[in-house]
């Protein structure tokens, strides 16, 4: 018997924020074309990158998959779901999956059409060590030490800003301190990727801290340099799929006058109308020339277009629209459209268009997390639905996509610094962006109708956040940004860059390329007027919209009342197999909470029934006392006195001669089963037994009546 040696295995190690950083080559997945085993402290991730031998017929595209692969026993749990595997990922790997794609997709050949799969898998988690900067280096890697062309190394890494200091890749204890959540990629001149979440954070302290990320990106981009030098593998050749330079000549010969007056307008429809006209003409003309091509001269004029639009903004300084570099479209908001949701807003920026709705939940409705990552649930929820509608076209509608999860967590982020918390506003909230139409930033439209949703449903938000996008052309050394692109600009551009927040800094970026980085002198230049355009539509569009959130919630809300009760008593209020607190929801038609530490949350669509289950639950939980007045319901008559469950499972006992000022005959005389009355407790004996008072209890209240 033969024992197993690894002559290939490799170790390269360094150091991260303090931590070890390990990638072990030639162990593991030796068939992929590029593996390693990441180990950065304790959290173990290992990464592959395969690529399809032949490429994928009839695509026009470069079909690229990430995969950020969870397994719950990386944190030593079991799954939750009734089959108790993993199913379809988390939100947040999903949202990982998407931060490595923009990452590493610009570096591909644009003309390969073989399948890439890179997958990431979570084979063990250091809090402390987060998963998602170990699978950005380890993609990154596997990359650079395969045969798949691919012009890296790249490095994505994390920022945090804690007590006035930058840190870089902040464990677990500062990242729940940190104002600033920054995801940041770059090679060693430019950077390639940007993604974060932040507390109001000024332009000029994210700069410095792209800035400083980016140096730590340097040392790590020489460091895997290392490693592919030490590991190079030919690029494998691939069938180039790149159009016949001859082909597009031809056609930007024939029809470039007539696509640059066809993109000549500011309505989508319009545009694509002529574009489609012009392109029929062009496979008619050129079907004997070319038989057989319709797929290549498809792809002609979409190239054609996008040299003219490109052509119009370096050479002309023009946009399609004829809006100057630094215009927004025209812009409209509303709120309080639909009557019965609690909250709703209308944001409307040209063509696009967004309706948001703001639903209030008890924190019961929190959202329940089954993941690696520490968060373990969310009371603040955005979702985000993009129908075939939106773009006109006629396709069924399906469960939401990657790109639907991403835009709803990029508006969640920018609104979350602004939500108040749970001691606030004891509310779960969810925000539903319906994209009713859609020509590009329907991501930030979401932004600026939930702000509007939520000041709609009285949600006390610390600040109004809107969104804005900004789009670059480059040309060598020439470069031209834009706000607001619309999307024939998001198309044919090399940058979408992202911004939401409020008068007092950033609450959100993300940023999309398709060159090979952005200079820092481009990002200024994207903060300046991002800043600039969402100053004026807070100013002038939102805020006379709705000028502050509403003094009061919609009457369809739930009504939140809040109160503690003795820890010790909680068993009392809740009834054995839940009896007690059930039969309280029921007679008041409420929604109860009760944490462990006696916090009680009482959720009522109408006020006085919240008060009602209140005092039902305050009388349990009080231990009665001589002289305290109850309003009870008969549960028993015996034919000296009657029996009153004065709170649900407390009960005490009328004597027939505390029924009235006068002489009782018959307790049914007075009082059935069923009845309700007030009482006084006027005794309690050595084991607890509780005496009540109906003539005492009457007596007092019309005394009080009476001194009104």
């Amino acid at each position: 018997m033969k024992h197993m040696t690894f002559d290939n295995y490799r170790v390269y190690e360094t150091t991260l924020a303090g931590h070890p950083l390990k990638f072990e080559l030639g162990k593991l997945a030796g068939l992929a074309n590029g593996s390693c085993l990441v180990r950065y402290g304790d959290t173990v991730i290992l990464a592959t990158a395969t690529m399809a031998k032949k490429p994928r017929d009839g695509i026009d595209f470069f079909p690229l998959s990430v995969d950020f692969e969870e397994r719950l026993y990386a944190v030593g749990r079991v799954p939750g779901s009734f089959m108790r595997r993993e199913g379809r990922p988390s939100e947040k790997a999903i949202l990982t999956s998407r931060v490595i794609d923009r990452q590493i997709r610009p570096f591909f050949p644009g003309d390969m059409r073989n399948d890439v799969c890179v997958t990431c898998t979570v084979l063990s988690v250091d809090y402390d060590c987060a998963p998602e900067v170990a699978a950005m280096l380890g993609a990154s890697v596997a990359l650079s030490v395969s045969d798949i062309p691919w012009n890296g190394p790249i490095v994505g890494l994390q920022v945090g800003y804690v007590d006035g200091e930058y840190i870089i890749c902040p464990n677990q204890e500062q990242r729940e301190k940190s104002v600033l959540q920054l995801t940041v990629a770059g090679s060693a001149e430019k950077i390639v990727m940007i993604e974060a979440g932040a507390d109001q954070f000024p332009d000029d302290k994210m700069l410095t801290a792209i800035a400083k990320g980016h140096e730590e990106i340097k040392r790590l981009v020489s460091f895997i340099r290392n490693i592919k030098a030490e590991n190079f593998k030919m690029p494998a050749e691939y069938p180039s799929q790149k159009l016949p330079e001859e082909m597009f000549e031809d056609v930007k010969e024939y029809a470039r006058d007539r696509v640059r007056a066809a993109v000549d307008t500011d309505d989508k429809t319009v545009r694509d109308e002529r574009i489609d006209a012009i392109t029929e003409d062009v496979k008619a003309h050129f079907a004997e020339k070319y038989p057989d091509s319709e797929a290549q001269l498809d792809e002609c004029m979409y190239k054609l277009q996008k040299f003219v639009v490109r052509r119009m903004l370096l050479d002309e300084g023009k946009r399609v629209d004829g809006r100057g570099m630094t215009d927004v479209r025209p812009l409209a908001a509303e709120v309080g459209i639909l009557p019965r949701v609690h909250g709703s807003g209308l944001f409307t920026r040209g063509q696009t268009q967004v309706l948001t709705t703001c639903t209030l939940g008890t924190l019961r409705d929190a959202q329940e997390l089954d993941t690696t990552f520490e968060e373990k649930e969310k009371r603040y929820i955005h979702h985000y639905n993009f129908p075939s509608y939106s773009v006109g076209e006629a396709r069924p509608s399906r469960s939401p996509g990657r790109r639907e999860i991403g835009h709803g967590a990029l508006a969640e982020r920018a609104l979350e610094p602004v939500i108040p918390s749970a001691e606030e506003f004891p509310y779960t909230l969810r925000l539903v962006s319906e994209v009713v139409s859609s020509n590009g930033s329907t991501s930030q439209g979401s932004i600026c109708g939930s702000t509007l949703a939520l000041m709609d449903a009285g949600v006390p938000i610390k600040a109004p956040v809107a969104g804005i996008s900004c789009g670059l052309v480059t040309e060598g050394d020439r470069h031209i940004t834009f706000t607001d692109i619309q999307g024939v600009e998001d198309f044919f551009g090399d940058m979408d860059f992202k911004v939401g927040g409020t008068e007092k800094g950033i609450t959100a970026i993300q940023v999309d390329i398709k060159n090979d980085g952005l200079t820092m002198e481009i990002i200024a230049e994207a903060f300046q007027k991002t800043r600039e355009a969402r100053h004026g539509i807070l100013e002038e569009i939102m805020l006379k919209a709705i000028p502050a959130p509403r003094a009061e919630l919609s009457r369809y809300a739930p009504k939140m009342i809040q109160m503690h009760i003795d820890p010790d008593k909680i068993r009392e209020v809740i009834g054995k197999g839940g009896s007690v607190i059930q039969k309280i929801t029921a007679e008041t038609n409420t929604k109860i909470d009760i944490e462990d530490d006696g916090s009680v949350c009482i959720a009522a669509i109408n006020a006085d029934d919240g008060e009602r289950a209140k005092k039902m639950i305050e009388a349990i939980a009080m231990d009665p006392e001589i002289g305290d007045l109850f309003y009870g319901k008969v549960t028993r008559i015996m034919n000296f006195g009657a029996f009153v469950e004065f709170a649900p499972g407390k009960e005490g006992l009328i004597h027939i001669s505390k029924l009235e000022n006068h002489r009782v005959g018959k307790v049914e005389d007075v009082l059935n089963v069923g009845d309700e009355t007030w009482v006084k407790v006027i005794e309690i004996d050595d084991k607890g037994r509780i005496n009540l008072s109906r003539k005492d209890a009457l007596n007092e209240i019309a005394a009080k009546e009476k001194n009104k």
